[in-house]
């Protein structure tokens, strides 16, 4: 048996607190569906309207209690005299929200409580923890599987895995609402400054043509100078009879040359 005590170990010497906390961790849970569930479903809610089809007074439920309904008519007058409508939504069951709240804030205790007694037995302790003994081949015997798994669990770094998993379930709640906003405020910033949108994208589509425009005008230039220079160069082959090297071109330098005024080149 080594000095540091297994988890199972601990489970089994303090089997009562654990059954507990189990317990504890079953009603919370229970408690947080229980949340879920009456958040969902179908819903009603009564409105009260005036004669001009604005909503005066709202309440949950398919009728007015007796007492909404005095103070009602204690502050707008009679209630015969005011339109009622009755609206019903049927809200779906909120997974992400009962899930986040079901692992997410189970853990985010546990792991707050972990980092609390690790806090005052780093400060207002002076012994050390000690290292984890060596294996040296040989293992406890356990009695059932469980405890093997949880010996297993127990070597692995429960606050880091914690950790991620926190992490995650918390990105699963976050990164969908944020798009969810982010998308929602565009659209709404898109329809109410369109105009600036608009004129913003004619803008730079107009700058885009210019620059096109401008690209074609150089390289129709271009295409004009070059021709013009073959025009040339083909004139002076016709009165020289004879090809006319240009600066690019590769010659024979034994071969007899011509430059641009008809006349050969003096050698040096």
């Amino acid at each position: 048996m080594s000095e540091n005590r297994s988890l199972s170990g601990i489970i089994r010497e303090h089997k009562t607190v654990f059954i507990i906390l189990l317990v504890g961790l079953f009603l919370i849970e229970l408690e947080i569906f229980a949340l879920a569930v009456m958040k969902s479903g179908r819903k009603s809610w009564l409105q009260v309207l005036d004669e001009g089809g604005n909503v005066i007074h709202e309440t949950s439920g398919s009728h007015l209690s007796e007492f909404n309904k005095y103070y009602f008519e204690k502050t707008f007058g009679p209630f015969e005299n005011y339109q009622v409508k009755l609206e019903t939504e049927r809200i779906p069951f909120p997974f992400r929200a009962w899930f986040v709240a079901a692992v997410g804030l189970p853990i985010g205790v546990m792991l707050l409580f972990g980092f609390i007694v690790k806090a005052y037995s780093a400060i207002f302790t002076t012994s050390k923890l000690e290292p984890p003994a060596a294996e040296n081949g040989s293992r406890e015997a356990y009695e059932t599987r469980l405890e093997t798994v949880l010996d297993k669990v127990s070597r692995l770094n429960i606050f880091l895995i914690g950790f991620f998993i926190l992490v995650g379930v918390l990105l699963y709640w976050i990164v969908p609402n944020a798009l969810t906003f982010i998308g929602r405020t565009g659209i709404d910033t898109l329809i109410r400054f369109k105009w600036a949108f608009i004129a913003t994208a004619a803008v730079l589509v107009g700058i885009v043509l210019w620059i096109i425009y401008l690209r074609y005008l150089l390289a129709k230039k271009s295409i004009e100078t070059q021709t013009e220079i073959e025009k040339l160069r083909l004139q002076l082959e016709s009165q020289t009879n004879q090809p006319l090297a240009l600066p690019m071109e590769k010659t024979d330098e034994s071969a007899p040359q011509v430059g641009w005024d008809g006349e050969p080149p003096v050698q040096p």
